[in-house]
């Protein structure tokens, strides 16, 4: 993935990528004091490659993706990328893999939600922010 890139028209979004992609290292930034990892996916419009830095949430290995937007009544941009092409590069610190994203939904999501609320608070207050269930996806590690 590392054709017909587009950066986030969002600066802090661009700012955080450009830092990512200088050192190598998610491990640069942090939002709001709190670890990330880095996403690149393919745009649903373009077909052209997208970068974002979310929140780390990772249990055993597997990740999960918030598309909270801070609670603003619309979904990111990203999640829609994601429904359309689940296939992406995830990078955790120095390392990255190809994952695939996979929407949850009933106990399952519940489960992860008490996770990403443990990684990042604000979550639960973005939920009551916006009358949208906020989606979660799960990032699981693929071969190839």
């Amino acid at each position: 993935m590392s054709e017909n890139y587009i950066p986030s028209p969002t600066g802090w979004v661009r700012d955080q990528v450009e830092t990512i992609e200088r050192t190598g290292d998610t491990r640069s930034v942090k939002v709001m004091d709190r670890p990330v990892v880095m996403l690149t996916m393919r745009g649903r419009k373009t077909g052209a490659l997208r970068k974002v830095p979310l929140m780390r949430v990772e249990h055993e290995g597997t990740y999960a993706a918030v598309a909270s937007k801070g609670g603003a009544p619309e979904h990111p941009a990203w999640y829609g990328n994601l429904l359309a092409d689940p296939d992406i590069t995830l990078q955790d610190g120095t390392e990255s893999w190809p994952a695939r994203a996979r929407e949850i939904t009933g106990t399952e999501r519940e489960e992860w939600w008490e996770r990403c609320v443990a990684a990042y608070p604000p979550y639960a207050d973005y939920q009551e922010k916006t009358d949208r269930l906020i989606p979660v996806l799960v990032l699981e590690r693929r071969d190839g």
